[in-house]
């Protein structure tokens, strides 16, 4: 989610986003699989948890009966020829989906309003000082998503004349024709300015310990440059390694792993001498690009990152 505060004749900024990337649609069709599974197993005393084509087939049968869900108390599953003789047939009702999604050890309507709070803290902005919840999202028409976040809001009238569908699209759209200089051909967007902020810290390993060296913290305004200068952990050490992680997490290896540079052939010194130069760039388009350069040598690598991608770590380019 984002809290946006508009400044007027078009000009916008993001005060904070938070958001969970481990959290949505997936997790709720997750627990509808996981029910179907069981279910399945007590009928026909067959287990098929195991069997991955079983499961992605039922995991795309679940997909229109979550959706239907948002609408009317009960709707059905099917698969035929589940193992060539049981054929998979149940009925779910709304009460029991959401249970299903409040589990004691992860309740997900609850962590959306965790996440809510957290955005809120972050900005700096109280709850009374909210004008409009706007909600985006095929996951944002599930009632049990939608009760308690107004309850959050203090029983605001939640603003859902905006097609969840779309609401993404276009404003990608907008945010690409604003960026690409494209502000004259209707007139719409000519006067159109957003300030964006990075949605999650960014950092590196930091050496044995493997702490994460924070260089731009979540919620600062982009484009930003930080520079800082590392250095080695051993003595004669002729190599170092830079790993950039996103995330929140003390520990680099509890945040996602971004990519990393590897300087080697500099000369051996003691542990604390060697200085190397690391740059951590976004631009407008919130394109992360790192590079390092180690003094004595001037050897430099560059990584860039594309912003839509750092979750699999494609779209990566090394320059030499």
């Amino acid at each position: 989610m984002c809290h946006y505060l508009p400044w007027g004749d078009g000009v916008f900024e993001v005060k904070a986003t938070a958001g969970d990337t481990h959290l949505g649609g997936e997790d709720f069709t997750n627990r509808m699989v996981d029910f179907c599974v069981q279910e399945f197993k007590r009928k026909h005393n067959l287990d098929m948890s195991k069997n991955c084509r079983f499961l992605r087939t039922l995991r795309n049968a679940c997909e229109k009966p979550k959706r239907r869900l948002s609408f009317t108390s009960a709707t059905d599953i099917e698969m035929d020829c589940v193992d060539q003789s049981n054929d998979l047939y149940l009925t779910i009702t709304r009460a029991k989906f959401e249970s299903l999604n409040m589990d004691p050890t992860m309740d997900l309507f609850n962590k959306c309003i965790e996440l809510m709070d957290k955005c809120l803290k972050d900005a700096e902005i109280d709850i009374s000082s909210v004008h409009d919840v706007v909600l985006v999202g095929c996951s944002s028409r599930i009632p049990k998503v939608q009760q308690p976040l107004q309850n959050f809001f203090r029983r605001k009238e939640l603003c859902k004349g905006i097609n969840p569908d779309e609401a993404v699209a276009y404003g990608a759209a907008v945010q690409a024709a604003a960026l690409s200089g494209n502000r004259n051909g209707n007139g719409k967007l000519q006067d159109l300015v957003l300030y964006d902020v990075t949605p999650l810290s960014l950092g590196i390993s930091n050496g044995k310990e493997g702490s994460m060296g924070v260089f731009i913290p979540r919620n600062l305004r982009i484009p930003i440059t930080v520079n800082r200068i590392s250095t080695t952990t051993c003595d004669n050490q002729c190599s170092g390694r830079v790993a950039i992680y996103e995330g929140e997490s003390a520990t680099a290896a509890d945040n996602y792993f971004l990519g990393e540079l590897i300087l080697d052939d500099f000369p051996p010194c003691p542990q604390g001498v060697p200085a190397i130069n690391i740059c951590f760039d976004i631009d407008d388009n919130g394109i992360l690009s790192v590079s390092a350069e180690e003094n004595s040598t001037h050897q430099r690598k560059r990584i860039r990152i594309n912003g839509d991608r750092r979750a699999n770590c494609q779209g990566i380019e090394k320059v030499m």
